[in-house]
């Protein structure tokens, strides 16, 4: 749809376009249809038009894309999206909701559909608690959840910042919901008791977790006593409520890992799958690889090196990974935790692997410039931990299907008896909690053996 721009409102609709042979020269309330997605340049040039609007919320990235090149071909002064069908929490569209086209909207990905009765059967009339919530997954698992109808929302985080930006979205946009926000640690049993004994949650999603693969390179003892025993931690205290499900979030980094991130993730998976025949909470991990746009990603920092107008750094030109938007992401995370039976490890299929290098070439292109012409690119090597490419499987696991198109399970060795792995876990905590660099990377490599330590 084109819009001009009229005194005294915020925009007029002067006409449509739709690819659909039946719909041209219909008038739909009162606004024509004027030709076809081609005839877009040349209708905003003869009609003056100032804004051009994007109602396709199912469309592939390539339509969008090149919609967008064809609206931006004649100099159209603003080029707005509705939201794509994952980012419609409430289900219906509101004038509020357009927004700037970003980068995401325009990326190679595959679009992915959801049984969106079994997820709703999950969590309606259930009080649902997400760790982790500031966080790019904790925060949409918590908007998407909204949308299935939870009875009560308990956000849990120890940023206080980003839970008070949280508490002030959620009061704007869902002001009738029962939501609460809780400042606490996964590492702080205590708290974690507590929690649980005053809101009683029935289903939780732990996504806290260190996630940046240099930094905990650096600080591996923190990246342990947060990934595996904040997550120990959480997932004990829920199994003894009696919590329904318990869904933990894992990463591709967790297969064959050269991170401590991606070390930790791995041992995290198996404490999850570990089974406690003393309770019914049914436990399973979901791994994915990058989400597009989330905080500290490639894409943020991109774009921000290209409004600065550049260079735009990529570690190597052979680097690929696995992504897909958050919004879509999280909408299989919780198809899977509504599939679950426990003691599961979920892979999502992420579709094809993405150069990085081509990556931020369709970023300099998509904020109209050259790549190595208008906007540099330069290469700084591989960071400590860093992978050329990520795997979602390691080689021995291979996958069953399951009722959804995109979820799959891994086929997981056994985890580790439950002595054996206690006395492992009590070695690695000892050497966190001692700081011992070399001791948490021997202790680590005990329990995964496949893991590939930088030295």
């Amino acid at each position: 749809m084109r819009c001009k721009r009229r005194k005294g409102a915020l925009s007029w609709p002067i006409g449509f376009v739709d690819d659909d042979p039946a719909k041209q020269s219909l008038v739909i309330h009162g606004v024509p249809v004027l030709g076809s997605r081609k005839d877009l340049p040349n209708l905003i040039l003869r009609r003056n038009v100032a804004s051009v609007v994007i109602a396709m919320p199912s469309a592939s990235a390539r339509v969008l894309r090149q919609t967008v090149e064809l609206a931006r071909e004649s100099g159209v002064g603003e080029v707005k999206i509705l939201p794509f069908l994952s980012e419609l929490y409430s289900g219906e569209v509101k004038a509020t909701d357009v927004r700037e086209v970003e980068p995401e909207d325009v990326l190679p990905r595959d679009s992915i559909k959801i049984d969106t009765q079994l997820i709703r059967k999950s969590l309606s009339g259930k009080r649902v608690l997400v760790t982790g919530t500031s966080g790019s997954i904790g925060s949409e698992i918590y908007r998407q959840v909204l949308r299935f109808g939870a009875e009560e929302l308990l956000a849990l985080d120890i940023d206080e910042t980003g839970l008070f930006n949280l508490n002030r979205e959620l009061t704007r946009h869902f002001s009738d919901l029962h939501v609460r926000v809780i400042v606490g640690d996964v590492r702080d049993r205590k708290r974690i008791e507590d929690v649980f004994s005053v809101y009683c949650p029935q289903v939780v999603f732990h996504a806290a977790a260190y996630k940046h693969v240099p930094l905990m390179e650096e600080f591996p003892a923190e990246a342990v006593k947060t990934n595996i025993f904040g997550t120990k931690t959480v997932l004990e205290v829920a199994r003894r409520s009696s919590v329904e499900a318990f869904v933990f979030i894992s990463t591709d980094k967790a297969v064959n890992p050269t991170s401590v991130m991606g070390a930790t993730k791995r041992v995290a998976e198996t404490i999850v799958r570990s089974p406690d025949d003393s309770s019914t909470t049914r436990c399973m991990a979901v791994r994915f690889g990058n989400v597009l746009g989330s905080r500290g990603s490639v894409i943020p920092t991109f774009v921000d090196q290209i409004h600065r107008g550049g260079p735009v750094t990529v570690t190597h030109p052979d680097m690929k990974r696995y992504f897909m938007l958050t919004s879509e992401a999280v909408l299989l995370v919780l198809q899977a935790g509504a599939m679950g039976h426990g003691g599961e490890v979920f892979v999502l299929d992420m579709g094809k692997p993405v150069l990085i290098l081509d990556l931020a070439k369709d970023l300099i292109r998509f904020y109209g410039h050259e790549p190595d012409q208008d906007i540099a690119i330069v290469y700084t090597g591989v960071r400590p931990g860093e992978k050329l490419y990520e795997e979602l499987l390691t080689a021995e696991e291979g996958t069953d299907a399951t009722t959804h198109e995109k979820v799959f399970v891994a086929r997981m060795n056994n985890a580790l008896a439950g002595s054996d792995q206690d006395l492992a876990l009590k070695a690695l905590c000892d050497a966190a909690q001692g700081g011992d660099r070399k001791k948490i990377t021997a202790q680590l490599r005990s329990l995964i053996p496949t893991y590939k330590a930088d030295e």
